[in-house]
């Protein structure tokens, strides 16, 4: 099953209070998933690669087998495709899991795109920062 997933993360800070959102449509735009994770006090890079893998998490417990993921984080998506090394040790972990979780699917495209063309995780991350606890739809 094709899956578009939508991830975003953010920290009100940097470090601050963080937080994680998740969208899952299916291939006909049907939304499947819509959660955002209260992620307590990390970095805003942290919180980006919190929101893929728990992307890639909900798609695999759907049952997703290929995904088109879309994210607004640059550099996380130039470090998990190749474009870009992992400089930093405390991101090598998050980098390391996504990869692994990755090889678990069918196929995997990880796409930047513009915040603005991401507002459904987006408003998933500030309802749950506004809110300090996870929050689903």
């Amino acid at each position: 099953m094709r899956l578009e997933v939508w991830t975003d993360g953010g920290a009100r800070g940097n470090p601050g209070p963080a937080g994680a959102g998740v969208a899952i449509f299916d291939e006909s735009g049907a939304s499947l998933l819509s959660k955002g994770f209260y992620l307590g006090e990390t970095t805003n890079n942290v919180a980006e690669y919190e929101g893929l893998l728990r992307g890639l998490e909900e798609a695999k417990k759907l049952g997703g087998t290929e995904l088109a993921v879309h994210c607004d984080s640059e550099l996380i998506v130039r470090q998990v495709t190749g474009i870009y090394k992992v400089k930093k040790a405390h991101l090598r972990c998050y980098y390391e899991d996504v990869l692994k979780l990755m090889g678990e699917f069918e196929s995997v495209e990880v796409m930047h795109v513009r915040r603005e063309e991401n507002t459904a995780a987006d408003a998933l991350v500030n309802r749950a920062l506004d809110r300090r606890r996870d929050v689903s739809d």
